[in-house]
């Protein structure tokens, strides 16, 4: 077992709603986003107190706080360039210039747990809410 794995811990609820919110999102029609963040006393990853499920980028920057870093999955219907309407699933990892050295430290070193329990595919550090307008371009959107 990875030391990841024994120092962050994901509750059996949490897992459920993260394989639910995959799978209940895989043929959205509207972005859908959860925020998690991590306990700092029992290491505990889970979903933000309000379990909100966000509708838009800018609803996301909204509630993001300014110091502390979080997890936000994010399930984004968007259609290419060849006509074909795509769905990715990503992990927007934000991480504020202005958070303190340890939390720094905490999220980091569970960001790649997440990704994996999650099942995300690809990775998008944010340092800033105005960071969430490219989402739509890193993503490929037309």
């Amino acid at each position: 077992m990875s030391s990841e794995a024994r120092l962050y811990t994901f509750s059996q609820e949490t897992k459920d709603h993260l394989r639910k919110f995959r799978l209940g999102t895989s043929r959205a029609s509207n972005p859908q986003a959860v925020i998690y963040l991590i306990d700092k006393a029992t290491k505990e990853i889970k979903q933000d107190e309000e379990k909100t499920v966000y509708k838009s980028l800018e609803e996301i920057g909204d509630d993001l706080p300014d110091h502390s870093p979080r997890f936000v999955l994010l399930s984004y219907p968007m259609t290419l360039d060849s006509g074909r309407v795509s769905v990715p699933y990503v992990l927007l990892f934000y991480l504020p210039v202005t958070c303190n050295s340890e939390l720094r430290m905490l999220y980091a070193g569970a960001k790649e747990l997440f990704r994996n329990t999650a099942e995300v595919n690809k990775i998008i550090d944010i340092a800033s809410t105005d960071d969430l307008e490219e989402v739509p371009e890193t993503l490929g959107a037309a």
